[in-house]
């Protein structure tokens, strides 16, 4: 098999139908890959490993370094594998790969907020303020005919400040207040808008893993900083 053999036009220039199975399959996949989020989560709490890795990042700003070095490392794996549209056992791989990255780095917030901060409440107030914004949001980007590519320098710009602070703030040790939180959300849907945009607009139709994925990691991102506003609210 080889490049000849797939129709790698962009999903936007072929007939409503397949446009419409397309959405539907990468919807599909993101779910699958929530789903699966979920499963490994639970099986972190379950085995203790989720307490572990809680415990291990506690110990110093360097430890949560390494966590979140192994995350960047795990990431660029995950792009790689998902780039190879010849080869859709590699983008699942990345798809669910990533499922288990994110698990991995959510592991010990959502340990200490079922410990320490309302538990199922916390966590289920911000699945659900999540899923109602990336609704919103895409039904933004699926009806609005404003191409929204403009807005790609500002969240490439917006990432690397937002990591330059993140670094600064685990080497430093100063807090990133709620305000930084408010901002993250709002990168966040921006991500959102302009990654299913660029799904419909760019994507091949043998692609739907792959832009699962790229919707996937926008999304849990998105949960990421909601969960994380709750959590300082409530304190």
């Amino acid at each position: 098999m080889n490049y000849g053999d797939l129709d790698l036009r962009p999903v936007i220039s072929l007939d409503e139908d397949t446009r419409g199975d397309f959405v539907v399959r990468v919807y599909q996949h993101l779910l699958g890959a929530i789903a699966a989020f979920v499963g490994i989560e639970a099986l972190f709490f379950a085995t203790g490993i989720a307490e572990a890795i809680y415990n291990f990042v506690s110990g110093g700003g360097s430890r949560w370094l390494l966590i979140l070095g192994a995350f960047m490392v795990g990431q660029w794996m995950v792009a790689n594998a998902a780039a190879d549209m010849l080869n859709p056992s590699k983008q699942y791989a990345a798809l669910f790969g990533m499922a288990a990255l994110e698990a991995l780095i959510f592991a010990p917030m959502l340990f200490y907020v079922f410990n320490t901060q309302g538990g199922g409440t916390t966590v289920a107030a911000a699945a659900l303020l999540t899923a109602i914004g990336f609704a919103g949001l895409s039904v933004v980007a699926f009806v609005t005919r404003k191409d929204l590519s403009f807005i790609r320098p500002m969240l490439m710009f917006g990432g690397v400040a937002a990591m330059v602070l993140i670094l600064g703030a685990v080497i430093f040790g100063f807090e990133l207040g709620i305000w930084f939180s408010v901002a993250m959300i709002v990168l966040a849907g921006g991500s959102i808008l302009y990654q299913t945009q660029t799904i419909i607009r760019t994507y091949p139709v043998q692609a739907h893993v792959s832009a699962a994925l790229s919707l996937f990691a926008s999304v849990m991102m998105l949960f990421w900083y909601v969960l994380r506003l709750l959590m300082q609210l409530r304190r």
